[in-house]
């Protein structure tokens, strides 16, 4: 540890600027992933977490006049796209996984999240990530559904390749994955 990295002496100022933070990640996907990993670090944050929380602050600001715009167009169609790094964390082995969800071409539910467990394949990674997006829809189209808005079934799911390679090494082998 170098001189200009060491622990911040108040926690309670980085604390409280990662807690507005993790509040904006509410209507800013963008930031969502880096919030969270700065929240990582609340029990004992260094002065680079300080400096990349307020570079974050920098980023806010220099981009406050950009939003997101709901159409009415094509609004009745849910898609959702879902991701996993394997390299974010090698310390620990967790990775990170992420999903969004749009309503016709309106972005509406985001995560990024470094997940509990250690998997033993990527098929296991995007299986976990599909369950849980799959909730998700399923999910919002009954908030739809209170809310009068008809949602067609059934609603599109983009996964990486990487789920159909792992299948097709083990019809190869046939060894099926236990735990799975």
């Amino acid at each position: 540890m170098n001189a200009k990295d060491k622990v911040l002496d108040d926690y309670g100022k980085y604390q409280r600027l990662i807690a507005r933070l993790l509040y904006l990640t509410i209507t800013r996907p963008d930031i969502a992933f880096v919030v969270q990993v700065l929240n990582q670090y609340m029990h004992s944050p260094k002065t680079s977490h300080m400096e990349a929380a307020l570079r974050v602050v920098r980023y806010i600001k220099g981009t406050s006049r950009l939003g997101l715009f709901m159409s009415s167009n094509n609004m009745s169609e849910l898609v959702a796209y879902c991701d996993s790094d394997w390299g974010t964390y090698i310390e620990s082995r967790k990775l990170v996984t992420g999903y969004i969800v749009k309503l016709g071409s309106a972005l509406v539910s985001w995560k990024a999240k470094k997940q509990n467990t250690v998997s033993r394949s990527s098929a296991e990674v995007e299986f976990r990530i599909m369950a849980t997006i799959v909730a998700e829809i399923i999910w919002m189209k009954g908030l739809f559904n209170e809310l009068g808005v008809e949602v067609k079934l059934p609603s599109v799911l983009e996964l990486r390749i990487a789920v159909q390679l792992e299948l097709r090494l083990v019809e190869k082998s046939n060894v099926l994955p236990r735990h799975i």
